[in-house]
């Protein structure tokens, strides 16, 4: 089944067809790991996703596969040490999109964490995290942490600790995630929203679905449904019936984003707010990002953006530990805001109520799934089709092989041909240079694509109104990573969105041309998509 929005009606038309194991509701992270792991082991699988792929929380993350270093504050110790395993096999299964980074932990007189909290803390994680020898954390004192970070706070600096931490692009990891599962036979739909739930049927469950980009209704089957919709599961649970017992609560997390040459950041850092909150600071790519809030959400989790009380926020926290930057509002390019499915505890803040996953399933056998982290997708997913597989066989006699996306590299990730993932870097860049890009392009695309990077050089050719990366990136994104719309490849295939606005703003008439040519939208689709892509433009500018 190809991944392109090219084939889609013949998809949806083969799809609706048939009777599936298991129907996935959910794009992010955690339903692309389900349609992962349950492909991988023989089950036919259909997701359905009502915006894009990784439109919701999945792309609007702090960016960081983690391993739980604030829940050894709140003494959730099996917590860390299963997120310190699931960040490193992340890591082995999708070198391309995950990136290992030393995090600098100030102490200061009076803050969160002392030097001695902060040496026992680190050295704990590296226990429970099982952290890898070259990773292992180190202290600092005074003088050494201004050496290695001289904007931050000096009054009453006590020294630091370092640590490693795996930067991530979020968007691009859940897509890989899918393209993975897709290769598996794995049919994925964004822009596919599930609109009923009929479980009277008693050899299988059917999902009424409209078809967003058409307006068409669709109905799909299927011996088992999930609800993996993040911030909406409550909405999904409603079709099947009331919400009852358990209920989500919405928590609004905001970053913002400055030019190096404002903010210029050497190391990337968590460090303390005056209200006792911890916040990270992360150099990327010649930008630097700083977030996140964390606030209670009422509403539609689309409408969301930053408001001007997360930037004061921001701004003062940024004034509090890096006093010589005088950073003003003005020197924001961008934001981002994005929401976190929390599962409700009564008398709880947003930053105390636990991360960890839940499942549950209703009367009529529809599973959910809710909370959890970036970094433990994985485990999450085998869980829930460990469940699954279990009704399947006792129910149909079915048998399926065991999970084994410890090892499945995703989409881009399947080095088994490259000894490191550093020298296949440098001879991707080689391939690229000899295709007329620079040095700095070739090792961007192939940072970015890993293994899928040949893919990618094969659609280079002289564009008169693209440049000739963002011209291969804009082809393979809508053959191969199912792009409908502008905002799909501005902000969750590229990320240029939130790191390179100046970009998007030059670009994106040229790109709307080229994909109406494609696609062969009518002017008012051209129209509508180019409204979307303003209104994000602008939502990210403060």
């Amino acid at each position: 089944m190809k991944f392109s929005v090219l084939h889609r009606h013949e998809q949806i038309d083969r799809a609706s067809d048939e009777t599936f194991d298991l129907l996935v509701i959910g794009g992010g992270i955690t339903g692309a790991g389900i349609a992962l792991d349950a492909a991988a082991r023989g089950l036919s699988v259909v997701l359905l996703e009502m915006q894009d792929f990784a439109e919701g929380t999945s792309s609007r993350s702090t960016k960081l596969v983690h391993g739980g270093l604030r829940y050894l504050k709140q003494f959730e110790i099996k917590e860390v040490a299963e997120l310190g395993r699931e960040r490193a096999i992340v890591y082995e299964n999708g070198p391309h999109v995950t990136t290992p980074v030393w995090m600098l932990l100030p102490f200061h007189k009076g803050g969160t964490f002392g030097k001695f909290t902060t040496a026992l803390g680190l050295k704990v994680y590296d226990v429970l995290a099982g952290v890898k020898k070259g990773e292992r954390r180190f202290m600092l004192s005074k003088e050494e942490t201004m050496e290695r970070e001289p904007l931050v706070k000096r009054d009453e600096l006590l020294g630091g600790g370092v640590y490693v931490e795996y930067r991530t692009d979020d968007a691009r990891l859940t897509i890989e995630v899918l393209k993975a599962a897709n290769e598996r036979g794995a049919v994925l739909f964004n822009y596919m929203k599930a609109v009923d739930i009929n479980t009277n049927n008693l050899a299988f469950k059917e999902v009424a679905a409209e078809d967003v980009l058409t307006g068409n209704r669709h109905t799909f089957k299927a011996r088992k449904i999930v609800n993996a919709a993040g911030p909406w599961v409550d909405e999904v649970r409603k079709m099947d019936g009331e919400v009852t017992g358990k209920h989500l609560i919405l928590s609004k997390g905001v970053h913002v984003v400055f030019d190096q040459a404002d903010f210029p950041l050497k190391q990337a850092i968590y460090f303390d707010t005056q209200d006792g909150r911890m916040v990270f600071a992360i150099p990327r790519e010649g930008k630097t990002y700083v977030g996140t809030t964390d606030t209670f959400h009422e509403g539609d989790p689309k409408d969301m953006k930053a408001e001007q009380s997360d930037i004061d926020y921001l701004l003062n926290a940024i004034a509090y530990m890096f006093p010589t930057t005088n950073l003003t509002q003005e020197h924001i390019e961008s934001t981002w805001a994005g929401v976190r499915p929390l599962i409700h505890e009564e008398g709880k803040d947003p930053s105390e109520i636990s991360r960890k996953d839940e499942i549950w399933q209703s009367s009529t056998g529809v599973i959910t799934i809710a909370g959890g982290k970036l970094t433990g997708y994985r485990k999450m997913a085998e869980k829930i089709v460990d469940l699954i597989v279990k009704q399947l066989e006792g129910e149909y006699g079915k048998t399926y092989r065991a999970c084994s996306t410890k090892k499945i590299p995703i989409s881009g990730g399947d080095l088994s041909g490259s000894k490191h993932f550093e020298t296949y870097i440098q001879q991707s860049i080689q391939k690229g240079r000899s295709q007329g890009l620079t040095e700095k392009e070739s090792e961007r695309l192939a940072r970015l694509y890993g293994t899928n990077i040949d893919l990618v050089l094969n659609y280079i050719k002289d564009a008169a109104s693209l440049p000739n990366m963002l011209y291969a990136q804009l082809l393979y994104s809508i053959h191969h990573e199912s792009v409908a719309k502008p905002v799909d490849f501005f902000v969750r295939r590229t990320g240029a969105l939130f790191f390179d606005i100046a970009a998007v703003e030059a670009h994106k008439d040229a790109v709307i041309d080229e994909m109406q040519r494609i696609l062969g939208w009518k002017e008012e689709e051209k129209l509508r998509y180019t409204e979307e892509l303003e209104a994000e433009i602008t939502n990210a500018k403060v």
